[in-house]
């Protein structure tokens, strides 16, 4: 006679079972993110049902400039690089977009090709959303779509800001403001200062901001002796906040 301990053993999950986990999970990452965890329980399951979380390795390419612009995108873990390069090559850092950030939200409203390159800067999570299936939600979700519309207006400000940066404040002023900018996503406090737990090149830094590495590596070695900046392990840390406000403020 078998054992009974035999019969209660669990077996392998059902097919139905796995789904229901994997679209319990997918709308649990859609109720965290700042543009959707506002909606109805209803319609984010709704979402949920037509997502894709999808794990990319560290420097892959998510599209390119040209690409077909047919989704929107929420890092639910790692961080991804806005790019483009110009004509002879040299790469120009759009954005960084970390975890809770997202990208492509204009490619759902207007459905035109890429305007940028899309990269992966260590191991990444990705909650997609289809175009196909998005936009007829978003009509449908007034709500939702002024969201989205705020977000986009709030990237037009950013952009707005950063050419302004770029045509009529020197050097060391667009380095300070863009790593309080970078501190204000990728920084957490340690004792002292604010740590940016993102590692960029001079070279990443400089794009960022338009200026040089050279100035970069300039401004940033004066900083670090003068007792505003620190570097631990590869990482920048803010110490003196008061004084690259002040840098900003003197070349307002």
């Amino acid at each position: 006679m078998p054992r009974s301990s035999a019969s209660s053993a669990p077996g392998p999950p059902r097919e139905g079972d796995a789904m229901a986990l994997a679209d319990s999970h997918k709308e649990a990452v859609l109720a965290s993110h700042p543009l959707l965890r506002h909606l109805k329980p209803e319609d984010l399951r709704q979402l949920a049902m037509v997502a894709q979380i999808v794990r990319h390795p560290r420097h892959a390419t998510l599209f390119q400039k040209g690409d077909p612009g047919n989704s929107m995108m929420a890092v639910t873990r790692g961080r991804v690089k806005l790019c483009t390069f110009s004509n002879d090559g040299r790469e120009v850092v759009l954005n960084i977009v970390g975890q809770g950030g997202m990208f492509g939200e204009i490619a759902v409203l207007d459905g035109q090709p890429r305007s940028a390159d899309a990269v992966t800067l260590e191991e990444t999570d990705l909650l997609v959303l289809e175009r196909a299936h998005l936009l007829p939600f978003l009509t449908s979700n007034p709500e939702a779509l002024s969201r989205l519309l705020a977000v986009l207006c709030q990237r037009l400000r950013q952009t707005s800001e950063d050419l302004e940066d770029a045509l009529l404040r020197e050097a060391p002023s667009r380095l300070a403001r863009g790593l309080l900018r970078l501190a204000e996503t990728f920084g957490k406090p340690v004792p002292g200062g604010i740590q940016l737990t993102i590692k960029m090149s001079q070279q990443q830094i400089g794009s960022l901001i338009g200026a040089s590495r050279e100035s970069i590596n300039k401004h940033l070695g004066e900083w670090t002796r003068a007792g505003y900046l620190a570097a631990e392990g590869g990482f920048i840390v803010i110490l003196d906040r008061v004084t690259l406000e002040r840098i900003i403020e003197a070349d307002g």
